[in-house]
């Protein structure tokens, strides 16, 4: 199963280590799913997690590890399409990070923009609760 996880569900794994983000996360290092990203989703973690408001609410050794095994475990996407669908034009790099891996799922928290395409390309865009019923993990 090919995952892409919105940088909002990264951060909320960071932040909150027995939420259902942070669930999500230890089911990719133990193997459940391949997690798909790109070099502009790793630099978007790696700014936020330098935010002040953000910096001073996580550990940034768990943030550094995090950040080094999306660079070493995931799968990188590269040869990104451009993509000009999502109603904020940045959520598009993960709609062409879905696209270019053929991922199966997009997790997101983004009630608003992402959740409201619900499919793109083949990729199923859901919530964690959304992708947890599916799943049954």
């Amino acid at each position: 199963m090919l995952v892409v996880l919105d940088t909002n569900i990264l951060i909320s794994a960071l932040l909150v280590q027995t939420s259902p983000p942070a669930k999500l996360i230890e089911l990719w290092r133990n193997g459940r799913f391949t997690l798909l990203t790109a070099q502009p989703q790793i630099e978007e973690l790696y700014r936020v997690t330098r935010y002040p408001k953000i910096r001073e609410r996580l550990n940034s050794a768990i943030a550094g590890r995090l950040i080094n095994e999306l660079q070493s475990l995931a799968t990188i996407v590269t040869d990104l399409p451009i993509v000009d669908v999502s109603p904020d034009p940045y959520d598009n790099y993960l709609l062409s990070i879905s696209m270019s891996g053929f991922a199966d799922y997009l997790i997101t928290g983004d009630k608003i923009d992402l959740l409201a395409i619900k499919k793109f390309e083949g990729t199923a865009i859901l919530s964690i609760a959304d992708f947890f019923k599916q799943t049954k993990f």
